[in-house]
């Protein structure tokens, strides 16, 4: 039996019908990127403008935006999230942290044996405690003895996505992580800012455009398929996000001087236009659980640099309300016809909003 998705437009109240199965492709394996480039900046950039498509360099980017534009960065860091440890009982489990609600206390999803019930005890790392306090659908609330953050400091290690077929290794700590990267909390990276250097964001700053900053922690729900109760409410996991008014003024000057808001992710997309939706743009410290799909206004963004999504992801529901369906399923065969790398360590795309 197909599923399908019913989103209703949050500004043009259109509603729009579709089959997850129509983001759906196929990645051969050896384009699944397993390792960073030696050179952050070394990937290729595909460039999409409405339905033309063109092969550069990323360092290219400089050369498409223009002056008065904004591109906004997420500057969220990622924590070594994935917890080895056992059971009091006996058994071993495998945590991974998804977000905090307090200094110890934490939501996260645990791999384990047997059963898993409200009080049962995980020692992790140097014998540190964890109990978990109850279980809320495929995540669970857990209570640490000491800050969360000072135990992943200590004890835990970089989750690599499922389709990064290895462990990590130390060059991951400093690979999978954004030059700009100062807020911890992340589970993943926001992996189209992973392309950035020092050298390059100073040349794009040099041409006259204006750079900005927003954090959105990255959750595990990121990797996560969608579930039917997700289609029925129009809603994905949550995910904590800030903006401040400096960058609140930026987008401001940016529209006034006839700028565009270039987005660096999806992660940025999601809070500028979890944003919108209150009507205007001001500084918001939160939560976002947004779906963005077809049918769906954007309000803030004119363009955006995004990695290749996974298919029959939310992540590609977005990008395809952004630039059109077959647009987007066009592009990635392209791109699979041309040995683009995919995911994570892959390549990029820099997306322009189709002309109406």
């Amino acid at each position: 039996m197909a599923e399908y998705l019913l989103f209703i437009g949050q500004s043009t109240g259109h509603n729009v019908f579709m089959e997850i199965k129509d983001f759906q492709f196929s990645v051969p394996k050896h384009l699944i990127a397993q390792n960073p480039l030696e050179e952050r900046d070394a990937s290729r950039l595909l460039h999409v403008q409405d339905t033309r498509l063109k092969d550069h360099q990323f360092t290219d980017l400089k050369n498409l935006l223009r002056e008065n534009d904004l591109l906004i960065l997420n500057n969220t860091r990622v924590v070594k999230a994935r917890l080895l440890g056992r059971k009091t009982s006996g058994g071993r489990v495998e945590i991974l942290f998804e977000r905090s609600i307090d200094q110890s206390t934490f939501i996260g999803q645990i791999k384990f044996s047997g059963k898993l019930r409200p009080g049962s005890e995980l020692i992790v790392g140097n014998n540190e405690d964890l109990e978990v306090l109850e279980r809320q659908g495929h995540f669970f609330l857990l209570r640490s003895d000491k800050p969360i953050m000072e135990i992943l400091d200590n004890s835990g290690s970089v989750p690599l996505p499922p389709y990064i077929k290895r462990d990590s290794v130390p060059v991951d700590e400093k690979r999978y992580q954004t030059i700009f990267a100062s807020e911890s909390g992340a589970v993943a990276a926001p992996t189209a800012g992973l392309h950035f250097t020092d050298s390059l964001l100073e040349e794009i700053s040099s041409n006259g455009i204006d750079i900005g900053y927003l954090t959105l922690h990255v959750g595990a729900g990121t990797f996560m398929p969608l579930r039917e109760e997700q289609l029925e409410t129009k809603t994905l996991h949550k995910e904590q996000f800030m903006i401040d008014q400096i960058l609140c003024k930026k987008i401001d000057k940016a529209k006034s001087n006839q700028g565009r808001i270039i987005a660096v992710g999806t992660t940025v997309v999601r809070a500028l236009e979890s944003i919108a939706q209150q009507g205007k743009i001001e500084a918001f410290q939160g939560e976002t659980d947004i779906f963005i799909a077809p049918g769906f206004e954007f309000k803030v963004i004119d363009a955006m640099v995004t990695n290749f999504h996974l298919p029959e992801s939310s992540l590609i529901m977005l990008v395809s309300a952004f630039a059109g369906t077959q647009t987007i399923l066009k592009s990635y065969q392209h791109a699979i016809n041309s040995d683009y790398r995919f995911y994570s360590y892959g390549d990029a795309m820099f997306l322009e909003k189709q002309r109406q």
